[in-house]
C-alpha cells in the first residue's frame, strides 16, 4: 500500500468515525437533518481533514484563515460533530444539540457556536455571505479562500444566481463552492419541484470553473480541489454527486429523511450499521464516540 492509499484510508477512517458521532448526537437529542448532514460529510471531512482548508485551532480567528460557510444551514450537525473533534469547543457539548438554550442549535448560529463563520438556515443567503467574504478579501487583499456549501434545492433560490453573477464580475477565484446534489429536498425529488436542468452547464454560463465528481470519493473529492487551486481568474464550483442519507441504507435516498426524527430504535438500527462498515478500516469505533459515556452509548445501542 503506498503512502497516499493509506492517508486516503486514515481520511476514510475519520470519515466513518464522525458519522458514528453525528449519527447517535441526532439519535441522543431526537433532532436535526440526518440525510443532507449525512450526504455532504465526505465534502466535509476532505475539507477540515484532507489538507484542503487552511485552518489554526489554536487561532481561530486568524486573518488569512479559510473561511467556510454552510449554506444549506440545516447540516449543522454535521459540521458541529467536526468542530468539536477538532477542538474548537468542549465535545461534550453535543450532548445539548438543539437545546433550549443550546450553543449547537438546529441551524448554524455563528453567534453560538465557535467555528462556525455565518448564521445561516434562509436558504440561498449563506451562499450570498460567503461571496462577500470573498470579495471583500480580494478588496484587502488577503490570501484566504472562502468555501461555501450550497444544496441543490436550495440552488432554485433565485438568490443564490445573483450572487453568482457577481462572483464571475469580480473573477473571484477565492470563492469556492461545492453544491451537495443529493437530488432530493423536503417534498421530494428536486426535478419534479423544481427541475435545475443541466446544472453543470448553468454554472458554465454564469461565468464558473465547474467540476463534477463522486461527492463520497475521497480521492475524487481532493483531486477536484486541486484543480482549483490551479485555475484562477474564475469562481469555482464543484457538484458533487452524493446520496441523501449516506451510510445508512434505510434513510439512503429517502426525501422523507431529510428532517424526520430518528427513534432511539432507528438510531440504534443506524449505529449498528456504521459500525459495521467501520470494520474494515478500524476496530471498536466505540472508543471514537466523542460525548457519551460508555453507559449511555450502550443504553442508546440497546434501544
Amino acid at each position: 500500500m503506498n503512502e497516499l492509499q493509506q492517508d486516503y484510508d486514515q481520511l476514510r477512517k475519520k470519515t466513518e468515525e464522525i458519522r458514528y458521532n453525528l449519527t447517535a448526537m441526532m439519535a441522543y437529542a431526537g433532532s436535526g437533518h440526518p440525510g443532507g448532514s449525512l450526504s455532504v460529510l465526505e465534502v466535509l471531512t476532505t475539507l477540515y481533514y484532507g489538507g484542503v482548508m487552511r485552518l489554526d485551532r489554536k487561532n481561530p480567528h486568524a486573518e488569512d484563515r479559510d473561511r467556510f460557510i454552510m449554506s444549506k444551514g440545516h447540516a449543522s450537525p454535521a459540521l458541529y460533530v467536526i468542530l468539536a473533534d477538532l477542538g474548537y469547543f468542549p465535545a461534550a457539548k453535543l450532548k445539548e444539540f438543539d437545546a433550549d438554550d443550546s450553543m449547537l442549535p438546529k441551524h448554524c448560529n455563528r453567534l453560538k457556536t465557535p467555528g462556525v463563520e455565518a448564521s445561516t438556515g434562509a436558504l440561498g443567503q449563506g451562499f450570498s455571505m460567503a461571496l462577500g467574504m470573498a470579495l471583500a478579501g480580494k478588496m484587502d487583499g488577503k490570501q484566504y479562500d472562502v468555501y461555501c456549501v450550497l444544496g441543490d434545492g436550495e440552488c432554485q433560490s433565485g438568490e443564490v444566481w445573483e450572487a453568482a453573477m457577481a462572483a464571475a464580475k469580480y473573477n473571484l477565484d477565492n470563492f469556492k463552492v461545492i453544491v451537495d446534489n443529493n437530488r432530493l429536498q423536503i417534498d421530494g425529488f428536486t426535478n419534479d419541484i423544481m427541475p435545475l436542468g443541466d446544472l453543470k452547464a448553468k454554472w458554465e454560463a454564469f461565468g464558473f470553473h465547474t467540476q463534477e465528481c463522486d461527492g463520497h470519493d475521497l480521492k475524487a473529492l481532493r483531486e477536484s480541489f486541486d484543480r482549483m487551486d490551479e485555475t484562477k481568474d474564475f469562481p469555482h464550483v464543484l457538484i458533487a454527486d452524493t446520496v441523501k442519507g449516506k451510510g445508512v441504507s434505510y434513510m439512503e435516498n429517502e426525501a422523507d429523511w431529510h428532517s424526520r426524527k430518528m427513534t432511539k430504535a432507528e438510531g440504534a438500527a443506524a449505529l449498528k450499521e456504521i459500525e459495521q462498515a467501520y470494520a474494515a478500516y478500524g476496530k471498536d469505533i466505540d472508543e471514537k464516540i466523542l460525548f457519551l459515556n460508555a453507559d449511555e452509548l450502550t443504553e442508546l445501542k440497546n434501544a
